[in-house]
């Protein structure tokens, strides 16, 4: 039995490496994650620091006071005077991101929803809390009161913890998670060349009148697969790794936060990746072994990226909290725990789930798989 299973694997990995395709998939696909993880920093730190030239052209319909006059030209505020139909025009043309309108002691603020209009109005209400804030501190010198004593009652200051840090806490989950995908993407094309295009080339069938157990060359398939699977995760799991650290001296953005994983999340993942590149090697020998030519496989196993990366995708936007049943969900248990475990969450009940229902699915998987080779009707 052992010499047969040995046999089909050396078979199997013999063809796999001797495949351009295969190799590509395995080797060529983590190269990408670096570029995602770069794109993504690239993207967060362009939001924190856009440029004040493109949201500070500010309209004023109404004669400014020489303390706004001053106040603006020291927050570097492109301001423009004239009436509310001028200003309104000026809108209309692009010239201003807003204009303001005046009436006794009552300010508005016209704008839209654009992206411009958003930061010129977060921008505009900075400056009237600062002018404000002048207004105050005048009138009560004129009263003879102290200002400091009346408008610095109470301090406020504002400490983030490194792991609560959000642009690198939403780059590491992110980064994990292309890596599940790269492992779902490695893992189709060899589960396709070795079930739907074994029997297209009418290799498999000549291959079950050996006499050798299905349950062998089933096995045989499925780690060469699964190593394939586990090779590239492996793979992007150490790139990830490499490139958080080049973004944590590239990006001001990461500058004070905690941006590398720790040893648990990082012993956590690599069992993860391995326990993953099993179940998703064993679903793609199975749905694969079920089409008749290899296209018809690829079609069949393509919703399964998707199926790797939106389920996590979505609960990161909406912020899903782990719960015991979201533990057993395939796809989704992987990425929430290791989100926790980045977090400093140690769940050991949700962890348990976690594997016990990954390793339930794989033994449930290859039973239906055994039992499909068993048959005829996966030749036909």
């Amino acid at each position: 039995m052992k010499s047969n299973l040995w046999i089909i694997l050396k078979k199997e990995l013999k063809e796999l490496f001797r495949d351009k395709k295969s190799l590509a998939m395995m080797l060529v696909i983590p190269i990408f994650i670096p570029f995602l993880i770069l794109m993504m920093s690239f993207l967060f730190e362009a939001q924190t620091t856009t440029d004040i030239s493109e949201y500070n052209k500010i309209g004023f319909a109404y004669e400014l006071s020489e303390t706004e006059t001053q106040l603006l030209e020291e927050m570097k505020i492109e301001a423009y005077s004239g009436s509310e139909e001028e200003m309104q025009e000026a809108y209309d043309r692009n010239e201003i991101y807003l204009y303001v309108t005046k009436e006794n002691t009552n300010y508005t603020i016209h704008s839209n929803s654009s992206e411009e209009s958003m930061y010129a109005s977060t921008f505009m209400e900075q400056y009237f809390e600062s002018y404000k804030s002048l207004l105050q501190q005048n009138y009560l010198m004129n009263e003879g009161i102290d200002a400091s004593e009346v408008l610095n009652i109470i301090t406020v200051h504002e400490e983030v913890a490194e792991e609560d840090f959000y642009f690198a806490n939403y780059i590491k989950n992110y980064a994990f998670l292309f890596v599940i995908m790269a492992i779902t993407v490695s893992a189709t094309y060899p589960a396709t060349d070795t079930t739907a295009g074994e029997k297209e080339r009418g290799t498999l069938e000549t291959l079950l009148t050996f006499p050798i157990k299905s349950k062998d060359i089933i096995l045989g398939k499925f780690f060469s697969v699964s190593l394939s699977s586990l090779i590239t995760g492996i793979l992007s799991f150490g790139l990830s790794y490499i490139t958080l650290l080049i973004s944590k001296n590239m990006f001001r953005i990461y500058a004070n936060a905690k941006l590398l994983y720790s040893w648990q999340a990082i012993v956590l993942g690599i069992l993860i990746i391995m326990v993953y590149s099993f179940f998703i090697s064993g679903l793609c020998i199975a749905i694969a072994s079920k089409s008749k030519t290899f296209k018809e496989a690829q079609s069949a196993l393509t919703p399964l990226t998707f199926i790797s990366l939106f389920p996590g995708m979505i609960a990161f936007m909406i912020n899903v909290a782990t719960n015991n049943f979201i533990a057993i969900i395939p796809f989704l248990n992987m990425t929430m725990i290791f989100t926790d475990i980045n977090n400093s969450i140690y769940n050991i009940v949700q962890i348990l789930l976690m594997f016990g229902s990954s390793i339930f699915y794989i033994a449930l998987i290859m039973f239906v798989i055994i039992k499909q080779y068993k048959s005829e009707k996966v030749l036909f």
